[in-house]
């Protein structure tokens, strides 16, 4: 199986990348004017700190999400729930690995991925063949809309560090947790706040609470902004 799925899936956090073009566009002026090569070395750092962003957007977290989905042992029936699935990276990674089951998407389809939104991932998921076993729903994941223990497994990439409020971010693990079925397994990817919701699952009904970062390919413009993994199952 490729690890990324057929299918269009934008670039994540495109505002960000604006900046550091302008800078880049800057210091080319400057190189010019100046009749000097000093700043086409920042141009140069600029455009590795871009190139490791657009990297991790566009191939690592797809190799990063496959191997990690892959390393659960999947039966090939679990319902899966994305956490703000955006155009579907993860939530069709997850459903290629489950074709007797389902996977499911929610978001509020903000502006953090380019051309998010509920028809992007849909055409993705049918692109990808899986179309019959994903859904999406527009929902906050501060308040899930559905049953307790209605998953197998919930994942989630760079999403819950949106969420600004300290008891926002509390409250969207205890809903992942919530919907989760006994024995089923969380995984959290994310960029900040991750110490914050390995604290929280210890206070939850769940074991085997682990933290650790997903290294380079998950490098959102240099080691200086990883990306840390949570995981946990529920007991």
């Amino acid at each position: 199986m490729s690890e990324r799925p057929p299918g269009s899936y934008g670039v994540d956090a495109p505002r960000l990348l604006v900046v550091p073009a302008l800078l880049a566009v800057a210091g080319l002026v400057q190189a010019v004017l100046s009749r000097s090569w000093w700043p086409l070395l920042g141009v140069l750092a600029i455009g590795a700190c871009c190139g490791l962003g657009f990297y991790a957007s566009r191939v690592g977290k797809f190799v990063v999400w496959g191997r990690l989905l892959d390393g659960l042992g999947l039966r090939g029936d679990e319902e899966v729930l994305d956490l703000g699935c955006g155009r579907g990276a993860l939530l069709i990674s997850a459903a290629r690995r489950v074709p007797r089951g389902g996977a499911v998407g929610v978001d509020l389809w903000r502006a953090d991925q380019s051309g998010n939104g509920p028809d992007a991932t849909l055409r993705n998921a049918t692109a990808a063949g899986v179309a019959e076993r994903v859904s999406v729903e527009t929902a906050n994941i501060t308040a899930l809309p559905f049953p307790d223990e209605s998953f197998d497994l919930v994942v989630s990439n760079i999403v819950v560090h949106n969420l600004r409020d300290f008891g926002d971010r509390d409250r969207a693990i205890s809903e992942a947790v919530r919907v989760l079925r006994p024995g089923g397994r969380l995984l959290l990817a994310d960029l900040n706040h991750t110490v914050q919701y390995e604290r929280r699952l210890r206070t939850l009904p769940v074991t085997d609470v682990e933290r650790h970062g997903l290294g380079w390919r998950q490098w959102w413009s240099g080691p200086w902004l990883p990306t840390h993994l949570v995981s946990a199952r529920k007991g």
